[in-house]
């Protein structure tokens, strides 16, 4: 078992009495932000905030004279589907990106309604919450009432919520995920971003009955100062059909679970980010840093290419006592611009942490295949008929401890039983393609959702036996070398954006980001240091496997062995975006 850090923290100093624990203390705190005649409170919210929590902790503290649920303004149900019945599809896991803004979710006579009754009310306090609530009133004091994807995801498997605007919280849940991923979130994003930029407090509703509470000013310094020194977000774990055990017991994980199948380590959509001012903790959206540093974040030229996106994504696969993955394939470029309308697609690459003996990796096909006869065949499989004769078609490749296969879209492929994948990607993460899922039920009893139709239209079928072994096995390439150290490119192909370097060393090794952000995992020894050869920033300790973001704003910064990492052969694996 290691010292995984499973709740990592950024320590912001200078604002220790600039945050609140607590209704009593926060209603205290926005009661005193009231003016002499006057006042509107504005607490706009991120979907999947607990208005009900809100209403009866917060308000009947501050004893407004008008209280006002913006979402009264909101369009009904059928309205709604009408208007984005082309986002959503038929299909249960896939639509079509939205370029919604929240007004047009509202109704405009409703929205006008609401907007008068602020007008009429010309003493007291005015409370205006709910989604939206910003576009009834700006506000004389606002606040953002937020939350990260994961926690809504954990709210809606339990059934407490479905989608925005909709009663279906009994609904498909991979169809609920579907709207909340290619709708609300593109939506809510768009709407917080300038309010975070002026919001005079954050309210943090992560955990029901326990809200924290920052003043905007600190929030913003706070995301500064994470921009300007090592970070690590809020991994999370996930149980799966496929899942092993080696995550459960090497990061010291619920042994109750069955088991796990991912951990997301840096996934700043979904992940938290957990800011300290002094006795209180902040949980926030690790993408409000995208939305709001996206220079420092991500350095001049990715985010010219990617806009306030973090373009590289870091997760864990474990099939150490387990089975296999689904056998799939990601989108190429033109095809998920052209279905999905996202701008870049889901290239991947395996790096093999840790494999069982006889451990292997599906990747490419058989040289010699016939495209008509492999897809007959996965037909035939999806309808029941017979397994899929993977031996036939799919290479089958054995996997060891620190190989690295790399996987450019169009590329078949799946992680065999028996490994601990540390998956290198590209962001975008749900576009994959199932070919065949081994004849399994998902953890919901449904079979899983098997996309031929897609799949067919991108497999490359030139990436057959020999084109795989001589692109996308082990292209290791030395680099440069000095005295306790040596490094060497691992990947990615020339088709994927993404580079990739792995350093051996004993002896403190000096990186510099380049001007863009780099993305690294301690991917052998126990424990190593990054500090700033200048001292630019505090010391920062990370641990076996762990995942951690230098923004592209650090500049030059230096990794040594540290603690128990001392006298040990320690690797770095790291990423960040050709230039």
């Amino acid at each position: 078992m290691t010292t995984y850090d499973k709740h990592p923290e950024v320590n912001i100093s200078g604002f220790d009495h600039r945050a609140w624990q607590g209704w009593e203390a926060i209603g205290r705190t926005l009661a005193q932000q009231q003016r002499p005649k006057r006042t509107v409170l504005v607490i706009d919210c991120y979907p999947g905030v607990r208005l009900d929590e809100l209403e009866q902790m917060l308000f009947s503290s501050l004893r407004p004279a008008l209280t006002i649920n913006a979402e009264r303004a909101r369009r009904d149900e059928d309205a709604l589907h009408a208007m984005l019945a082309r986002n959503l599809t038929d299909d249960r896991v896939f639509g079509v990106l939205s370029c919604h803004q929240l007004v047009e979710f509202m109704d405009r006579e409703r929205l006008k309604a609401l907007q008068e009754q602020v007008t009429a009310c010309e003493e007291g306090l005015v409370v205006i919450y709910g989604s939206g609530a910003a576009l009834v009133h700006p506000g004389d004091v606002l606040v953002y009432a937020d939350l990260p994807r994961w926690e809504i995801q954990q709210r809606m498997r339990k059934g407490e919520l479905g989608n925005w605007g909709v009663e279906n919280q009994t609904e498909d849940m991979l169809r609920r995920y579907k709207r909340a991923f290619f709708i609300e979130w593109r939506v809510f994003d768009r709407h917080k971003t300038p309010l975070l930029k002026r919001a005079d407090f954050l309210l943090d509703t992560t955990l029901a009955n326990a809200p924290a509470m920052v003043c905007g000013d600190a929030l913003r310094a706070g995301l500064a100062h994470t921009t300007r020194r090592p970070f690590r977000v809020v991994p999370f774990f996930d149980p799966g059909i496929w899942g092993g055990q080696w995550m459960k017991q090497q990061f010291d994980l619920d042994p109750a679970a069955p088991n796990y199948a991912w951990c997301f380590d840096c996934v700043p959509e979904e992940n938290s980010l957990l800011l300290r001012f002094g006795a209180v903790r902040i949980e926030i959206p690790s993408q409000n840093l995208v939305l709001l540093q996206p220079r420092s974040l991500l350095g001049e030229k990715v985010h010219a290419r990617f806009g306030a996106e973090f373009p590289i994504r870091f997760d864990f696969l474990d099939t150490i006592g387990g089975q296999n993955l689904s056998f799939q394939v990601h989108p190429v470029t033109e095809y998920i611009q052209q279905q999905f309308g996202m701008h870049y697609t889901q290239d991947e690459s395996y790096y093999i942490l840790e494999a069982e003996p006889g451990a292997v990796v599906y990747l490419g096909t058989v040289s010699g295949t016939h495209p008509q006869a492999m897809m007959d065949d996965l037909k035939r499989a999806a309808q029941g008929e017979k397994a899929f004769d993977d031996a036939r078609f799919v290479n089958k490749i054995p996997a060891h401890k620190h190989d690295h296969f790399l996987i450019p879209a169009g590329t078949v492929h799946c992680s065999g039983s028996g490994t601990m994948v540390l998956e290198i990607s590209a962001t975008p993460y749900i576009f994959t393609f199932k070919l065949w899922d081994w004849g399994r039920l998902g953890m919901d009893g449904l079979p899983r959702p098997v996309h031929l139709e897609h799949g067919e239209q991108v497999i490359d079928w030139q990436r057959d036996t020999r084109w795989v072994q001589k692109h996308l096995m082990n292209q290791f390439e030395p680099v440069s070398e000095g005295k306790g150290w040596r490094e060497e490119r691992t990947g990615l192909h020339e088709r994927e954006f993404i580079e990739t370097r792995r350093h051996w060393f004993s002896e403190p090794v000096l990186h510099n980001t380049e001007g863009g952000v780099n993305v690294l995992n301690l991917v052998e020894g126990a424990e190593a240091r990054v500090d700033s050869p200048d001292n630019a920033f505090e010391p920062f300790v990370v641990h076996y496997a762990e995942t951690f973001i230098v923004p592209a704003a650090v500049g030059e910064y230096r990794i040594s062995p540290w603690g128990k990492g001392i006298g040990q052969q320690l690797a770095t694996v790291k990423a960040w975006v050709r230039g």
